[in-house]
């Protein structure tokens, strides 16, 4: 009754939020899931290797890239019906992850088809959170829905731990994969009991470049190539050259998700207190240092000292992730209004997978002919580029005239 009544109050009468919100919540503990298993998967069923590794996320990472020209083929579909496209896509993905033979091509293919609906989603949530709410309760709308998908992954991500605990092998990871599949069809029901067709909403189509969010342009090039590191090999080096089991991987996952909710109001008040610029900074300084434990342990430290140093590494780069909001804010502060803020943040986007779908590719490469050492060396080297660049940003309120270019 209660959550009923607080339902009320964020969304507006007649929305039927609900549907929308189970669906977001079978959404994330089906990912939770499917994530929770993957890179162990690839690693002990797909038999892939550092360079196939970076291969494999190329092409994950393409529909990132292509979102803004596959949204601008749904332009006459309104966000719901996108929404269900999305939602269905990826439940198709992981019949595909599920029943293809887990070879190289053909688990390339079934993520990338995971990865499509993933991306054609994203947008949408937020988007159809905004319409749902009731009005000044847009805020609220949108932090329900990132803690109902935050709490999903982390008992997805637990129940993982939980089940390779008791059970190892194929017949766990089929198991894993059956049930992230059951509860993506469920977000499929859910999504088509959502009111309505939803209206078709003006989207920005096109790329969106101005000479004065050139600066933002090249943060999120930093951004997307450090940022890479760690979310491909990351995990990759803990499970291939540490041998971490796919209960340990798990159980990080869920780690880094809880600190994710529990560090980033935290972190927005620190943009807000100490400004973007600082942030920015501080950001890819302390990247350094977690680079540096990242790669170079094993030669100061025992085996298993190593190992635990770089899990915490792994976990405290999770946490500085979150800085990555401070690129927003100083587009906010640039931009002339909410529609030119909304587009260049979408080309940001495309721009930082640009990036990104290169690193993964080049990267596997560097770490199969020199080792992990010299892969974290230059994420830590794009680090301190970033903070160097970053530096030259005005300070806050002084950034550029607010004109059009």
């Amino acid at each position: 009754m209660i959550v009923a009544m607080g339902l009320r109050e964020i969304y507006k009468p007649g929305a039927k939020a609900k549907p929308f919100l189970l669906s977001l919540l079978c959404i994330g503990l089906s990912y939770g899931l499917y994530k929770g298993v993957l890179d162990n998967y690839m690693a002990e069923i797909g038999h892939i290797g550092e360079f196939d590794r970076g291969i494999v996320e190329f092409f994950r990472e393409m529909p990132g890239l292509l979102l803004i020209l596959v949204l601008a083929a749904l332009a006459e579909f309104t966000e719901i019906s996108i929404f269900r496209i999305g939602v269905t896509i990826m439940t198709l993905g992981l019949v595909a992850v599920r029943f293809l033979p887990p070879g190289k091509a053909m688990l390339i293919l079934a993520m990338t088809l995971y990865s499509f609906g993933e991306h054609i989603i994203l947008g949408m949530k937020s988007s159809i959170s905004l319409d749902m709410s009731a009005p000044a309760r847009g805020g609220e709308s949108l932090g329900l829905m990132s803690s109902i998908g935050n709490a999903g992954n982390i008992v997805g991500f637990v129940a993982i731990t939980l089940l390779f605990s008791l059970m190892s092998g194929l017949p766990a990871y089929h198991l894993a994969f059956d049930i992230s599949f059951v509860l993506q069809a469920l977000a499929v029901c859910c999504a088509f009991f959502m009111a309505g067709a939803g209206k078709a909403a003006k989207r920005q189509n096109k790329f969106y470049f101005r000479k004065k969010f050139k600066k933002y342009y090249m943060l999120e090039l930093f951004y997307g190539a450090r940022k890479q590191v760690f979310l491909t090999f990351g995990p990759y080096v803990l499970i291939l050259f540490y041998h971490a089991s796919t209960a340990v991987i798990s159980m990080l996952y869920a780690i880094c998700a809880i600190c994710g909710v529990l560090c980033g109001p935290l972190v927005g008040k620190l943009i807000d207190k100490l400004g973007y610029r600082i942030i920015m900074i501080a950001d890819t300084l302390i990247l350094v240092i977690v680079c540096f434990f990242y790669g170079f342990s094993h030669i100061f430290f025992s085996r298993e000292t190593a190992f635990i140093l770089a899990c915490c590494s792994y976990v405290l780069d999770s946490i500085i992730s979150l800085a990555s909001m401070a690129s927003s804010v100083y587009v906010q502060d640039i931009a002339d209004d909410k529609a030119e803020m909304t587009a260049t943040l979408s080309t940001g986007i495309s721009v930082n997978h640009l990036i990104s779908i290169l690193i993964a590719l080049f990267g596997g490469w560097i770490w199969q002919n020199t080792g992990i050492e010299v892969l974290f060396t230059m994420s830590a080297l794009l680090g301190v580029a970033n903070s160097i660049y970053a530096a030259t940003i005005p300070k806050e309120g002084r950034a550029v005239p607010q004109k059009k270019n």
